[in-house]
């Protein structure tokens, strides 16, 4: 009986293949890597062959974990998948250039090109969101304003999960909960701006039909078959946004129901039986975008380095211990976290500024750079790293009240991500977000909301709700740290001060790189 279900996450760092029992068991797991390319200063690129050579390996390593027989026992498959990307396919539906992946920031002026054609009110209303230099629609804009010679040749257009799926069944489509985030669907009608498209003289043709997160998509072809080990004909589902199958997977598609995430970037989202929008300010601060779960959408706020600056601190400031680390087996993030527990809340004055790769929420700057503030010579490492974990937390504070003030609710609220694995950082955001936080039983992310919009696809689940409820079980919750909670309080206010205070030099700073 085929009844085991496959989700892929094709992630910033990696793709991750993940086969799971009906009722959310995981029988085996396997992750690939492949690189993330900086060839100017803001840019972030990858390559779409490393993609699809490394998703490969992923499967088949883990149907040979599982040691099951995937003809008569893998009922669907679904992809997960990193936002915003622009894979630019010629008449034969090969790539014409390296992906413009969702943390690069070279797309400002084209930003402000979009916004000035379209007018800042009138693409609120089209889209629901403003135009960031992270969406996909500046990034079209930059490849035609740019790469002349490529754009001419450019047939189709597709996100990077949607062109691993076209590899895996030779059909072409695009899901609808990543398509909100191309800065070109109509959320409210989920359907592609027509108006948009028109005054940012982009062809209908270039983008694929629209399909539900629960329809099938396609089946695998026996071309692919024969890369990965699967068996020709299992279907596969549209699958869904990152965001949107991380928040499947953690349970959150009713409304009411929250997460924080921290992952490579950090999210605050919150379920939604209709769209909301941040409008206290006149360009949001937020995202809405829809969600994976039919009729249902999510209000998110997006802080661009999360994990990535934890990760930033292990390869600057712990780059012999994390090399010791990998020689043992060991995990580095455990020895940071655990130096930075010992460092009392607040870190002694020190607050750090997450800004590595430009920010979105609340301060929508690319041009933004992260620091410390506050250091002294009485400050050590220990102190940098717990401040990291902190600056991190008091942005994900700034998102969560931007999304409550802005009329959605959060009355339960789950903690996911690789941050989610330390107790030190999960009781920080615990006591900075004023919230308990419930963690999930089994930390499957993604990759299992993905696999769960294929069960639903494949009916063995009658419902994305019905799944999660049968699926998805939460650990008793982090409480906030009552002692810390003063502190941090203050230092909040001081934290939301800072940047205001120092976005000219910043600026000035960044008109001297070459």
């Amino acid at each position: 009986m085929a009844d085991y279900l496959m989700g892929i996450d094709l992630g910033t760092s990696g793709v991750k293949a993940a086969i799971y029992a009906s009722n959310g068991t995981v029988i085996a797991s396997a992750t690939e890597t492949y690189p993330l390319y900086h060839p100017q200063q803001g840019w972030a690129e990858q390559n779409p062959d490393e993609w699809w050579n490394a998703t490969c390996a992923a499967i088949h390593k883990c149907e040979q974990l599982a040691k099951i027989d995937s003809a008569s026992r893998l009922a669907g498959i679904a992809l997960s998948g990193q936002m915003h990307g622009a894979v630019l396919l010629d008449e034969n539906y090969r790539p014409l250039r390296p992906c413009i992946i969702w943390a690069d920031q070279r797309c400002q002026d084209e930003c402000d090109e979009i916004t000035r054609l379209v007018g800042a009110e009138t693409l609120i209303e089209l889209i629901s969101n403003p135009a960031l230099p992270g969406f996909t629609a500046p990034k079209l804009l930059w490849a035609r304003n740019h790469e002349p010679e490529i754009w001419q040749k450019v047939k189709k257009i597709l996100l990077p999960k949607d062109y691993i799926r076209f590899k895996l069944t030779g059909e072409v489509y695009q899901e609808i909960s990543d398509a909100a985030g191309m800065a070109l669907l109509d959320i409210k009608s989920n359907q592609w701006s027509a108006a948009l498209m028109h005054i940012l003289q982009f062809n209908a043709d270039w983008f694929p039909q629209l399909i539900q997160s629960t329809e099938i998509a396609g089946y695998i072809s026996a071309a692919a078959a024969a890369e990965t080990g699967l068996t020709a004909g299992i279907p596969i589902a549209g699958g869904g946004a990152d965001n949107a199958c991380a928040a499947i997977g953690a349970g959150v598609v009713n409304a009411g129901s929250g997460l924080v995430s921290i992952g490579t970037s950090g999210v605050v989202l919150a379920a939604m039986d209709r769209p909301h929008i941040d409008s206290i300010l006149p360009t949001p601060r937020t995202h809405t975008f829809t969600h994976a779960a039919p009729n249902m959408w999510y209000m998110m706020s997006v802080t661009q380095a999360a994990g990535l600056s934890l990760r930033w601190a292990r390869d600057q400031i712990y780059t012999a211990e994390a090399a010791a680390a990998r020689q043992r087996g060991a995990d580095i993030y455990e020895m940071i976290t655990a130096e930075a527990a010992t460092v009392p809340a607040g870190s002694h004055g020190l607050i750090f500024l997450p800004y590595l790769q430009g920010e979105r929420t609340p301060i929508l700057d690319s041009q933004a750079r992260g620091g410390w503030i506050g250091l002294t010579a009485s400050h050590s490492r220990k102190h940098l790293a717990r401040a990291v974990l902190e600056g991190v937390a008091f942005s994900q504070r700034q998102g969560l009240d931007i999304i409550t003030n802005s009329g959605a609710r959060i009355e339960k609220m789950r903690i996911t991500g690789g941050g989610a694995r330390s107790a030190v950082w999960s009781e920080i955001l615990a006591s900075i977000l004023g919230r308990p936080l419930y963690p999930l039983a089994a930390e499957e992310g993604p990759a299992l909301g993905a696999a769960i919009l294929a069960g639903v696809a494949a009916q063995i689940y009658p419902s994305v709700q019905s799944a999660v409820d049968s699926v998805v079980t939460l650990k008793d919750p982090v409480l906030p740290n009552a002692e810390w909670q003063e502190r941090y309080a203050t230092m909040l206010e001081i934290y939301g001060s800072l940047y205001p205070e120092i976005r000219k030099a910043v600026w000035s700073l960044g008109r001297l790189l070459p």
